[in-house]
Protein backbone atom coordinates (compact mmCIF):
# COMPACT_ATOMS: atom_id res chain seq x y z
CA UNK A 1 0.00 0.00 0.00
CA UNK A 2 1.36 3.27 -0.97
CA UNK A 3 2.17 5.74 2.08
CA UNK A 4 4.78 8.28 2.50
CA UNK A 5 6.24 9.34 5.34
CA UNK A 6 7.37 13.36 6.14
CA UNK A 7 7.02 16.20 7.85
CA UNK A 8 3.64 15.88 8.32
CA UNK A 9 4.09 13.05 10.93
CA UNK A 10 4.94 15.64 13.77
CA UNK A 11 1.36 16.81 13.42
CA UNK A 12 -0.16 13.53 13.01
CA UNK A 13 1.77 12.50 16.64
CA UNK A 14 0.72 15.53 18.37
CA UNK A 15 -2.80 14.75 17.13
CA UNK A 16 -3.24 12.00 18.25
CA UNK A 17 -1.91 12.42 22.22
CA UNK A 18 -4.67 14.72 22.29
CA UNK A 19 -6.76 12.55 20.53
CA UNK A 20 -6.16 9.98 23.19
CA UNK A 21 -6.32 12.79 26.02
CA UNK A 22 -9.52 13.70 25.41
CA UNK A 23 -10.77 9.78 25.24
CA UNK A 24 -8.97 9.04 28.92
CA UNK A 25 -11.26 12.52 29.78
CA UNK A 26 -14.61 10.70 28.68
CA UNK A 27 -13.93 7.98 30.10
CA UNK A 28 -13.32 9.54 34.00
CA UNK A 29 -16.14 12.21 33.06
CA UNK A 30 -18.35 9.29 31.00
CA UNK A 31 -19.27 12.10 28.55
CA UNK A 32 -19.55 11.68 24.97
CA UNK A 33 -18.52 14.88 23.90
CA UNK A 34 -14.95 14.57 24.12
CA UNK A 35 -15.01 10.84 22.94
CA UNK A 36 -16.14 12.37 20.16
CA UNK A 37 -13.53 14.98 19.73
CA UNK A 38 -10.85 12.21 20.47
CA UNK A 39 -11.62 9.58 18.17
CA UNK A 40 -11.86 12.60 15.58
CA UNK A 41 -8.48 13.62 16.53
CA UNK A 42 -7.33 9.88 16.84
CA UNK A 43 -7.61 9.08 13.47
CA UNK A 44 -6.63 11.99 11.84
CA UNK A 45 -3.76 12.10 13.95
CA UNK A 46 -3.07 8.13 12.20
CA UNK A 47 -3.80 9.55 8.59
CA UNK A 48 -1.87 12.50 8.70
CA UNK A 49 0.93 10.77 10.30
CA UNK A 50 1.40 7.61 7.74
CA UNK A 51 -1.14 7.55 4.87
CA UNK A 52 -0.20 9.36 2.50
CA UNK A 53 0.46 8.85 -1.40
CA UNK A 54 4.08 7.71 -2.40
CA UNK A 55 5.92 6.06 0.23
CA UNK A 56 5.51 2.85 1.51
CA UNK A 57 5.07 1.97 5.65
CA UNK A 58 5.74 -1.08 7.33
CA UNK A 59 2.88 -3.58 7.66
CA UNK A 60 3.26 -4.21 11.21
CA UNK A 61 3.20 -0.63 11.37
CA UNK A 62 0.15 0.06 9.36
CA UNK A 63 -1.80 -3.44 11.33
CA UNK A 64 -0.71 -2.09 14.74
CA UNK A 65 -1.88 1.11 14.26
CA UNK A 66 -5.33 0.15 12.66
CA UNK A 67 -5.57 -2.35 15.42
CA UNK A 68 -5.23 0.64 18.37
CA UNK A 69 -8.13 2.51 16.56
CA UNK A 70 -10.58 -0.22 16.29
CA UNK A 71 -9.32 -1.26 20.21
CA UNK A 72 -9.89 2.37 21.13
CA UNK A 73 -13.34 2.90 19.53
CA UNK A 74 -14.59 -0.70 21.47
CA UNK A 75 -13.46 1.14 24.65
CA UNK A 76 -14.86 4.34 23.76
CA UNK A 77 -18.57 2.73 22.79
CA UNK A 78 -18.23 0.07 26.00
CA UNK A 79 -17.71 3.00 28.27
CA UNK A 80 -20.60 5.06 27.21
CA UNK A 81 -22.72 2.22 26.93
CA UNK A 82 -23.62 2.55 23.12
CA UNK A 83 -25.36 -0.63 22.27
CA UNK A 84 -27.04 -0.32 18.99
CA UNK A 85 -25.89 -1.75 15.81
CA UNK A 86 -24.04 1.11 13.67
CA UNK A 87 -25.87 2.64 10.22
CA UNK A 88 -23.69 4.16 7.80
CA UNK A 89 -24.94 6.97 6.47
CA UNK A 90 -25.72 8.00 2.87
CA UNK A 91 -25.16 11.39 1.86
CA UNK A 92 -29.00 12.81 2.45
CA UNK A 93 -28.12 12.57 6.14
CA UNK A 94 -25.57 14.51 6.49
CA UNK A 95 -24.36 18.24 5.58
CA UNK A 96 -21.67 17.95 3.51
CA UNK A 97 -22.39 14.76 1.01
CA UNK A 98 -19.38 13.71 0.88
CA UNK A 99 -18.09 12.91 4.56
CA UNK A 100 -18.25 10.10 5.76
CA UNK A 101 -20.10 9.06 9.25
CA UNK A 102 -22.03 6.19 10.83
CA UNK A 103 -24.64 6.69 13.23
CA UNK A 104 -24.87 4.08 16.51
CA UNK A 105 -27.98 4.43 18.58
CA UNK A 106 -27.57 4.25 22.67
CA UNK A 107 -30.11 1.35 23.04
CA UNK A 108 -29.45 -2.08 21.26
CA UNK A 109 -33.34 -1.35 19.72
CA UNK A 110 -32.44 1.64 18.56
CA UNK A 111 -34.00 3.03 15.59
CA UNK A 112 -32.49 5.53 12.80
CA UNK A 113 -32.96 9.28 13.45
CA UNK A 114 -35.01 11.21 9.88
CA UNK A 115 -32.35 12.97 7.99
CA UNK A 116 -33.10 16.31 9.70
CA UNK A 117 -32.15 15.01 13.19
CA UNK A 118 -28.89 13.64 11.95
CA UNK A 119 -27.87 17.36 10.66
CA UNK A 120 -28.92 18.54 13.73
CA UNK A 121 -26.74 16.53 15.70
CA UNK A 122 -23.62 16.66 13.37
CA UNK A 123 -23.94 20.74 13.95
CA UNK A 124 -23.74 20.42 17.88
CA UNK A 125 -22.38 18.97 20.64
CA UNK A 126 -23.66 15.95 22.02
CA UNK A 127 -26.23 15.37 25.44
CA UNK A 128 -25.74 13.43 28.12
CA UNK A 129 -28.69 12.06 27.06
CA UNK A 130 -28.15 11.27 23.63
CA UNK A 131 -29.84 8.27 21.99
CA UNK A 132 -26.93 8.20 19.55
CA UNK A 133 -23.30 9.58 18.47
CA UNK A 134 -22.14 9.39 14.95
CA UNK A 135 -18.64 8.37 14.50
CA UNK A 136 -15.62 8.23 11.87
CA UNK A 137 -16.17 4.35 10.85
CA UNK A 138 -12.58 2.82 10.66
CA UNK A 139 -12.70 2.48 6.74
CA UNK A 140 -13.50 6.47 5.91
CA UNK A 141 -9.72 7.13 4.85
CA UNK A 142 -9.41 3.79 3.14
CA UNK A 143 -12.77 4.97 1.31
CA UNK A 144 -11.14 8.30 0.33
CA UNK A 145 -7.92 6.36 -1.42
CA UNK A 146 -10.19 4.18 -3.19
CA UNK A 147 -12.29 7.20 -4.86
CA UNK A 148 -8.83 8.16 -5.76
CA UNK A 149 -7.74 5.56 -7.24
CA UNK A 150 -11.28 4.80 -8.79
CA UNK A 151 -10.96 8.47 -10.48
CA UNK A 152 -14.76 9.71 -9.05
CA UNK A 153 -16.62 10.09 -6.46
CA UNK A 154 -17.85 7.12 -4.95
CA UNK A 155 -21.21 9.12 -4.94
CA UNK A 156 -21.49 8.68 -8.94
CA UNK A 157 -20.88 5.19 -8.93
CA UNK A 158 -23.82 2.05 -9.17
CA UNK A 159 -24.19 -0.78 -6.89
CA UNK A 160 -23.65 -2.77 -10.30
CA UNK A 161 -20.75 -0.45 -11.51
CA UNK A 162 -19.17 -1.05 -7.55
CA UNK A 163 -19.01 -5.72 -8.27
CA UNK A 164 -17.35 -5.11 -11.27
CA UNK A 165 -14.57 -2.30 -10.18
CA UNK A 166 -14.23 -2.73 -6.36
CA UNK A 167 -12.23 -6.07 -6.89
CA UNK A 168 -9.71 -4.38 -9.33
CA UNK A 169 -9.18 -1.45 -7.41
CA UNK A 170 -8.73 -3.35 -4.34
CA UNK A 171 -6.41 -6.13 -5.79
CA UNK A 172 -4.48 -4.55 -8.85
CA UNK A 173 -4.67 -0.50 -7.39
CA UNK A 174 -4.74 -0.24 -3.96
CA UNK A 175 -3.10 -4.03 -3.16
CA UNK A 176 -4.50 -4.20 0.07
CA UNK A 177 -6.29 -7.83 -1.01
CA UNK A 178 -5.18 -10.84 -2.98
CA UNK A 179 -8.66 -11.91 -3.53
CA UNK A 180 -12.18 -10.53 -3.71
CA UNK A 181 -15.75 -11.49 -4.59
CA UNK A 182 -18.77 -8.98 -4.28
CA UNK A 183 -21.98 -10.29 -5.03
CA UNK A 184 -25.81 -10.01 -4.33
CA UNK A 185 -26.97 -12.70 -1.23
CA UNK A 186 -29.11 -15.16 -1.25
CA UNK A 187 -32.35 -14.82 0.30
CA UNK A 188 -31.52 -16.66 3.92
CA UNK A 189 -29.33 -15.74 6.43
CA UNK A 190 -27.74 -18.26 8.60
CA UNK A 191 -30.77 -20.57 7.69
CA UNK A 192 -33.50 -18.34 8.44
CA UNK A 193 -35.36 -16.46 6.24
CA UNK A 194 -34.27 -12.64 6.15
CA UNK A 195 -36.24 -9.88 9.01
CA UNK A 196 -38.92 -7.27 7.72
CA UNK A 197 -39.41 -8.77 4.50
CA UNK A 198 -36.44 -7.54 2.83
CA UNK A 199 -35.95 -8.20 -0.49
CA UNK A 200 -32.78 -10.61 -1.37
CA UNK A 201 -31.75 -7.75 -3.55
CA UNK A 202 -31.21 -5.54 -0.73
CA UNK A 203 -28.21 -7.86 1.06
CA UNK A 204 -24.95 -8.11 -0.21
CA UNK A 205 -22.30 -10.66 0.13
CA UNK A 206 -18.45 -9.96 -0.17
CA UNK A 207 -15.69 -11.99 0.35
CA UNK A 208 -11.76 -10.60 0.24
CA UNK A 209 -8.57 -11.95 1.02
CA UNK A 210 -5.95 -10.03 2.85
CA UNK A 211 -2.30 -10.12 4.10
CA UNK A 212 -2.33 -6.08 4.99
CA UNK A 213 -4.96 -6.26 7.27
CA UNK A 214 -4.89 -9.73 8.37
CA UNK A 215 -4.36 -8.66 12.42
CA UNK A 216 -6.91 -6.13 12.11
CA UNK A 217 -9.21 -8.02 10.77
CA UNK A 218 -8.32 -10.88 13.55
CA UNK A 219 -8.40 -8.74 16.80
CA UNK A 220 -12.01 -7.41 15.27
CA UNK A 221 -13.47 -10.94 16.23
CA UNK A 222 -12.60 -9.99 19.98
CA UNK A 223 -14.36 -6.74 20.24
CA UNK A 224 -17.66 -7.12 20.68
CA UNK A 225 -18.95 -3.39 19.67
CA UNK A 226 -16.63 -3.34 16.51
CA UNK A 227 -16.99 -7.20 15.04
CA UNK A 228 -20.46 -7.42 12.91
CA UNK A 229 -21.40 -3.85 13.92
CA UNK A 230 -18.95 -1.22 12.75
CA UNK A 231 -16.57 -3.72 11.19
CA UNK A 232 -12.51 -3.93 11.05
CA UNK A 233 -11.28 -1.13 7.99
CA UNK A 234 -12.13 -3.44 5.08
CA UNK A 235 -15.73 -4.37 5.80
CA UNK A 236 -16.21 -1.10 6.83
CA UNK A 237 -14.98 0.67 3.41
CA UNK A 238 -17.14 -1.78 1.65
CA UNK A 239 -20.05 -0.59 3.84
CA UNK A 240 -19.01 2.99 2.96
CA UNK A 241 -19.06 2.27 -0.68
CA UNK A 242 -22.46 0.55 -0.58
CA UNK A 243 -24.02 3.38 1.53
CA UNK A 244 -22.82 6.15 -0.84
CA UNK A 245 -23.59 4.45 -4.12
CA UNK A 246 -26.87 3.02 -3.76
CA UNK A 247 -28.05 6.51 -1.42
CA UNK A 248 -29.21 4.28 1.19
CA UNK A 249 -27.90 3.38 4.85
CA UNK A 250 -26.50 0.23 5.30
CA UNK A 251 -25.30 -1.88 7.86
CA UNK A 252 -23.02 -5.21 8.60
CA UNK A 253 -25.59 -8.25 8.71
CA UNK A 254 -22.99 -10.71 9.63
CA UNK A 255 -19.90 -11.47 9.37
CA UNK A 256 -17.00 -14.57 9.17
CA UNK A 257 -13.66 -14.14 9.46
CA UNK A 258 -10.87 -17.29 9.32
CA UNK A 259 -9.37 -17.84 12.11
CA UNK A 260 -5.78 -16.61 10.65
CA UNK A 261 -7.36 -13.88 10.01
CA UNK A 262 -6.87 -13.81 6.34
CA UNK A 263 -9.87 -14.29 5.00
CA UNK A 264 -13.41 -12.50 5.34
CA UNK A 265 -16.91 -12.98 4.73
CA UNK A 266 -19.59 -10.08 5.26
CA UNK A 267 -23.17 -9.54 4.68
CA UNK A 268 -24.24 -6.12 3.95
CA UNK A 269 -28.03 -5.30 4.25
CA UNK A 270 -29.01 -1.93 2.13
CA UNK A 271 -32.07 -0.60 4.33
CA UNK A 272 -35.24 0.21 2.55
CA UNK A 273 -36.54 3.48 4.26
CA UNK A 274 -40.22 4.32 3.99
CA UNK A 275 -41.10 7.98 2.01
CA UNK A 276 -39.06 10.53 3.54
Amino acid sequence: MRISVNVSRSIGIALFILGMTALLAATVYSTPIPALIGLGLVFWGVIIAYIQPDEYVKKTILDSTSTTLLDTLDETLKTLDYEGKATYLPPKYLNDPESIKAYIPKQETGTLPLPEAIQKLEMQPVPKDAQGILITPPGAQLARLLEKEIGTSLLTTSLNDLQHRLPHTLIEDMEIVTECEIRQADDKIDGRSQENAQSNRNVISAKFTTTAFRDTCKRATQLSTIFSNVGCPLSSVLAIAFAKATGKPTQILSEKISEDGLTSETKYIIIEEPNI
